[in-house]
């Protein structure tokens, strides 16, 4: 038997690469560049990213000094990447298809030997299958509520499920096939809901209890670790972690009421039938804390990297429960949840895109230069309160103002 030589290549610079500037693959999927075809759901491609977003992250990074090379993340990238030979990806790239297609470019990017940003290959996987996801936090002890993923409308109803109950796609995000639709309230409604899910977005439906209670989503950059070597170390707590302010998603005045769902998604910021992005919530400290506690746990049970966002809701017992993780969480810098985050506390774009790129960097063992503490930080360091607490705290007074003018301008 013959096999086939295969042809070696030098392999990208990784880890012996320079401390910069680097040559950076800015890997994305773009809604003009995808035809989801007729029989698509009316949601399709929801997920993908406008290229005014590319061009924000692009000159975000060239900013820092970077060469930024749009690539489309799509069957084109094994041949771009060879040629470009980058120092580095910055992955945003949702894939083009199949139940791991969030994982495509990190499973690329290890086999060329390639460093990149965000979540590994598995953790991507996982976090795109919603019902995956619940099993692992279950079986460690994390609250979440009771589910059934259903293949067909003709299974079994689980009799740990009580009405009314939430529908919607197990292998989506944006909040594509959710409406108010997606309450339903007897079998009859279950089953018609299942049948609609499994035919239209051809997987199964992810069936869960209704939480009824509030909604609130959290957003962090870091990795667990000692974050003294980090470009700006300053920025993360003792377990190497950065958490944005908490942000309250209240859906009662959107255009679905009560669901936050992809229409109300597609809405800007205080415009009519958006919801109203409340950051930081105007919630005790106590479960400020908790859901803080909860959103890093939740992550690290999937051994998520860099940058994430996680979705949870208060239930009838006013108790929080994780719902959802988003590895890779959007950056549009004026409508992306983790954004408004950032910007509510007073952290500027810039300095959000560049940190999520440092924070893989050191992963990957790619040398960087630190930057030198600003003054501001310097001051407060001296005094009984950590800086990074400190820089929090300044930070919430400033979202709150800078929060309200954004929505008034609007």
């Amino acid at each position: 038997m013959r096999y086939a030589q295969s042809l070696r290549r030098r392999r990208p610079p990784g880890s012996g690469g320079p401390p910069g500037p680097w040559r950076i693959a800015l890997v994305a999927n773009l809604k003009d560049e995808v035809d989801p075809g007729p029989d698509a759901p009316p949601d399709a491609g929801a997920e993908f990213d406008k290229a005014s977003t590319i061009e924000s992250l692009a000159r975000a990074l060239e900013a820092d000094g970077h060469w930024a090379h749009i690539c489309s993340g799509d069957n084109t990238l094994p041949e771009v990447l060879t040629s470009l030979r980058p120092n580095i990806c910055f992955n945003i790239a949702e894939g083009t298809g199949g139940d791991g297609r969030e994982a495509h470019v990190p499973a690329l990017c290890e086999l060329m030997g390639i460093p990149y940003t965000a979540s590994r290959v598995v953790a991507n996987a996982l976090s795109l299958d919603k019902t995956r996801t619940k099993h692992i936090w279950r079986d460690l002890g994390l609250p979440t509520a009771a589910f059934q993923e259903f293949s067909s409308p003709d299974e079994p109803i689980d009799p740990r499920l009580t009405f009314p109950l939430f529908v919607k796609p197990a292998r989506e995000g944006t909040g594509m096939g959710i409406d108010t639709a997606a309450v339903v309230r007897d079998p009859a409604e279950l089953r018609q809901r299942v049948e609609w899910i499994t035919g239209s977005y051809r997987q199964p439906a992810l069936v869960e209890t209704l939480l009824t209670g509030r909604e609130f989503t959290v957003g962090f950059i870091g990795n667990r670790g000692d974050p003294s070597h980090r470009r700006r170390p300053w920025l993360y707590d003792r377990r190497g972690y950065h958490v944005f302010p908490v942000m309250e998603i209240d859906s009662k005045t959107a255009s679905t009421p009560g669901i936050y769902g992809h229409d109300a998604k597609s809405y800007d910021i205080g415009v009519m039938g958006a919801p109203d992005y409340v950051c930081p919530a105007r919630i005790p400290e106590r479960l400020r804390s908790r859901l803080v506690e909860l959103a890093l746990r939740g992550a690290e049970a999937i051994g998520a990297c860099d940058v994430s966002r996680l979705d949870l809701r208060l239930g009838a017992d006013g108790r929080p429960y994780l719902m959802e993780i988003n590895t890779l969480p959007g950056l549009n810098p004026l409508i992306s949840d983790l954004c408004i985050m950032a910007a509510a506390e007073g952290m500027i774009y810039d300095d959000l895109i560049t940190e999520i790129l440092y924070l893989a960097a050191e992963r990957f063992g790619l040398p960087f230069d630190k930057l030198e503490m600003p003054e501001a930080v310097e001051l407060v360091e001296a005094e009984s309160v950590p800086a990074w607490e400190r820089r929090q705290g300044a930070g919430r007074v400033a979202g709150r103002r800078r929060n309200s003018g954004q929505r008034r301008a609007k």
